[in-house]
């Protein structure tokens, strides 16, 4: 008599990755980086060893929590979508507690890391990033309103306030704008994906934009937003403390996602829709790239 298993057989290295994978690496990394110039412009001064260090580690490990509340809580729609189907939960790798359980030990990481090398307030931050992205977005929103891009972005955008709030103990206006870039570039950069993958959001049943009130609302929107991002991108240099090679590289780089937005607006495809989607992952990590050199070149010396 044969004995069905609810998961299939697999080796120890395809569950070490299937770990790795539940922490989403390559979007933490991004995370991580739009931390990094809010460390360094907070005291205009490269912070301690164990504060820089600690923001960092801290920033990645609450990120990472989030996305495994994320593997979760959407077990169930990600088997739905093509997109989604193959990842550890879904594909049967790794039984749902396993996410649950790492999201819980991650978070506990981060809030401890936080607290003892920087303070209470960077740490509190990370923890209600995480509760956002896991439940306000992920539970809530994503399943209930087309503006759950819009309002979700909130959580992705936490990393330059913890790094500010890591290296200052206190939140100001710089982190603010760096966060409100972030904010408003999610809507496009996810947008644009859902464009794409469009039949696998109504197979899952969500009420993404393009599902709800069609593409060319969806490019409009696209188009809008991207406006919106290049203004608050060119306000973040002098509002900042930094100069022109940061204001210049914004005009660019906005100036160039703009016109891809126009593009796909004028001009809608697929092509162009993917296009945007990968540029928008360029922009964001080569305008937190410039601020960080930036912010290395104006630095007063420790």
């Amino acid at each position: 008599m044969s004995i069905v298993t609810p998961y299939p057989a697999v080796s120890g290295a395809r569950i070490a990755r299937a770990y790795l994978e539940l922490t989403k690496p390559r979007i933490v990394s991004l995370v991580l980086f739009t931390g990094l110039p809010a460390l360094l412009l907070a005291n205009h001064a490269l912070p301690s060893p164990r504060v820089l260090w600690g923001a960092l580690v801290g920033i990645a490990l609450s990120a990472a929590s989030a996305a495994a509340f994320n593997h979760y809580f959407d077990r169930d729609i990600d088997g739905l979508m093509v997109r989604t189907r193959t990842r550890p939960l879904p594909s049967g790798v790794l039984p749902p507690h396993a996410a649950a359980a790492l999201g819980l030990v991650l978070a506990w990481l981060s809030w401890v890391v936080l607290c003892v090398a920087c303070n209470p307030l960077s740490a509190l931050i990370a923890m209600t990033s995480i509760f956002y992205y896991a439940v306000v977005y992920t539970v809530w929103l994503k399943r209930r309103t087309p503006q759950n891009i819009v309002i979700g972005g909130g959580a992705g955008a936490s990393a330059p306030i913890i790094a500010w709030a890591a290296a200052t103990g206190r939140v100001e206006l710089p982190a603010l704008l760096m966060a409100a870039i972030i904010f408003l570039w999610t809507p496009p950069h996810f947008w644009a994906l859902s464009l794409y993958r469009r039949d696998d959001y109504l197979r899952a049943q969500l009420p993404m934009l393009p599902v709800t009130h069609g593409e060319p609302a969806t490019r409009r929107h696209i188009l809008a937003y991207s406006l919106v991002l290049v203004a608050v991108s060119l306000a973040v240099g002098p509002l900042a403390g930094l100069g022109p090679f940061t204001f210049g590289a914004a005009a660019l780089l906005g100036a160039w996602f703009v016109r891809e937005a126009w593009r796909l607006d004028r001009e809608p495809s697929t092509r162009r829709a993917m296009g945007l989607f990968r540029y928008s992952i360029v922009y964001l990590f080569v305008l937190f790239l410039v601020m960080t050199v930036d912010a290395l070149r104006r630095m007063a010396p420790s």
